[in-house]
């Protein structure tokens, strides 16, 4: 914002020589430049140092931008191209979920996220009162720093592989109530800037209910016609075999929604991940999803060179205590609040001590919601942008707190383990609409990949301590339990599961399972590994859903089946399924499964 001053000023007083020249240059082409410079030579050279990407894109940012090496002045039109970035990734989400699986996270996007929002906002906003703000100004500041980063918390979940899990659900839940939050927040500028003009309070509240009234109506109708729309465009388009045609059409439909949100008064973030939930349950969402992919990598890393611009370090040098100071207290602050809540949705401690640290910081919404006010005159100019650096200096500060939580949460986790004499770790009891996958050998680890590939959510069940073990340090929702038993499958949610999985070798107990689960939740699908053809007819007999014998593909056919029955098109299953065979089966047994089939 203050770059964009800057450039104002110097408008002011044009230059005779340049004018010329002027209308012949490309606008951010220096930008562009000097992005794509450090992102072939810098990225790959600290990746292999082991460095997070986006910290690498931070450093760029502080380091080219306006309050370091000055090659970029215009910081301000750069961070609302990058903007672009946060929509692309909120797209793609949108592509890796679907409506059903939305509604089961209700729970914790207007639960979890709408007392994340209040509480943090509350918070901070008594604090930044006690240090001599006005109550406009202190509300405004804690509603801006309550929100957390949906680019750079999303992204690492990401790259871990771990938005699907425990803490990947109600994390993106809040960062997903968080978003909508940004509609009203921004109301109470403007209220609270007409207030200040000395404007009716009934006039207000009128202008208010209006606004949100259009943002509704806006939502529903974008909703409507993309139900209606969307798969009969995609199919013309894909009919006429071009790639560019296709590609163009994506673009316009992300960009479009994102438009058109930004018009009736919400995020375009919230508009994109809109279009790309109608788009999930489509049969083009895995060919969508590769086309956009390098526009998302190259924005969300222009985004987070963005907010490294807008850190000023001669104000971190001339404030430095309290700069730091600010950052740590901001940060304990809001994950002791974030954690505090985790725990009281029954999530484990584990659980809740990385959603806390994952949701400490600022976000990229702080930026808009602080200028915002600067701009009417509600919070300092000086105020704001020690604000702006204390959120962006947090932003960077993400990746390794969240390497931290990893450990000590992982510490945790293996603490009470040992502590507790339940043979199943608690923390699955808000799960819904998952798959439960009794037997984590080969069979149910390959299951468990490609649930993992697709974002469902599952919980397994084994018996073998070391390999319950070595997989919980790896992050997965493995636990030792006994799946032959009533009460075990009624604690990992059998009541709510879409599907069980059952791949237990000793297939006694596997008829065991199949028996129990049938009589106690009938309407469960049951997918079960057999011994041979004789084995599947017994398990059918039973009331199997589905059985597959025991084969060298046994697993990759199980996997597709379950896959189909959570929703995923049957193009994706078989690319899935292709994918696996030809990383993991040996060339003869590959050739023998294809003519079986």
């Amino acid at each position: 914002m203050w770059a964009l001053r800057r450039k104002s000023e110097l408008r002011e007083k044009p230059d005779c020589s340049d004018s010329m020249t002027e209308g012949h240059e490309i606008p951010y082409l220096r930008e562009v430049l000097v992005f794509l410079l450090a992102s072939v030579t810098l990225v790959p050279l600290f990746q292999r140092l082991g460095t997070s990407p986006i910290l690498v894109y931070l450093a760029i940012g502080a380091m080219v931008g306006p309050f370091g090496l000055g090659f970029v002045e215009d910081a301000e039109g750069v961070r609302r191209l990058a903007e672009l970035g946060v929509v692309f990734l909120l797209f793609t989400i949108g592509l890796e979920l679907s409506v059903e699986r939305l509604w089961s996270l209700r729970r914790y996007v207007f639960g979890f996220g709408a007392l994340q929002v209040l509480v943090s906002a509350a918070a901070i906003a008594l604090v930044a009162w006690a240090w001599g703000n006005q109550p406009a100004a202190a509300i405004l500041v804690g509603a801006a720093l309550a929100l957390s980063s949906t680019a750079i918390v999303t992204q690492l979940l990401i790259e871990r592989g771990e938005l699907a899990s425990l803490t990947g659900r109600p994390t993106f839940a809040v960062l997903l109530f968080q978003d909508l939050a940004v509609v009203p927040i921004l109301f109470m500028v403007t209220i609270f800037g007409q207030s200040q003009a000395q404007s009716g309070p009934d006039s207000l509240a009128l202008d208010l209910l209006i606004a949100l009234g259009r943002a509704a109506l806006a939502l529903l109708v974008i909703a409507l016609l993309g139900r209606l729309l969307l798969r009969p465009l995609f199919h013309l388009v894909a009919g006429r075999h071009s790639p560019e045609l296709f590609m163009a059409t994506t673009l316009l439909v992300i960009i479009g929604t994102a438009w058109a949100t930004d018009q009736a008064g919400l995020s375009m973030a919230s508009g994109a991940f809109l279009a790309g939930l109608l788009l999930a349950e489509t049969e083009f969402r895995h060919q969508i999803e590769s086309d956009i992919q390098p526009f998302k990598g190259l924005l969300l890393g222009l985004f987070f060179i963005s907010v490294g611009m807008a850190i000023d370090f001669a104000t971190v040098a001339d404030r430095a205590v309290w700069v730091v100071a600010s950052v740590l207290g901001l940060m304990l602050l809001k994950a002791a609040i974030a954690g505090g809540l985790a725990l009281a949705f029954r999530l484990p401690p584990a659980i809740a001590l990385r959603c806390g640290l994952l949701l400490s910081q600022g976000g990229e919404f702080a930026f808009v919601i602080v200028g915002a006010a600067m701009l009417a005159g509600l919070i300092p100019p000086a105020v704001a942008q020690f604000m702006v650096i204390v959120a962006g200096l947090t932003m960077v500060a993400t990746p390794p707190a969240a390497a931290l939580a990893r450990r000590l949460s992982e510490a945790l986790a293996a603490r009470a383990s040992t502590r507790s004499s339940d043979p199943l770790v608690a923390g699955t009891e808000d799960l819904e609409g998952h798959v439960i996958i009794a037997g984590y050998g080969r069979v149910g680890q390959t299951v468990a990949r490609f649930l993992d590939a697709q974002k469902v959510s599952y919980v397994a069940l084994d018996l073998d301590p070391a390999r319950v073990r070595v997989s919980r340090e790896k992050g997965r929702p493995v636990h030792f339990g006994n799946a032959c038993r009533h009460e075990v499958l009624k604690r990992v949610g059998a009541a709510r599961a879409a599907s069980i999985v059952i791949t237990l070798d000793d297939f006694h107990a596997a008829g065991k399972v199949l028996e129990i689960t049938r009589n106690a939740w009938p309407a469960l699908r049951t997918f079960v590994r057999a011994r041979d053809r004789a084995h599947a007819a017994d398990l059918l007999a039973q009331g199997a859903t589905l059985v597959v014998p025991e084969t060298v593909e046994s697993s990759l056919q199980l996997a597709g089946q379950v896959l189909q029955s959570v929703g995923t098109p049957r193009d994706a299953v078989n690319q899935l399924i292709d994918q696996t065979r030809e990383a993991e089966l040996p060339p003869a047994v590959r050739t023998a499964s294809d003519s079986r089939a």
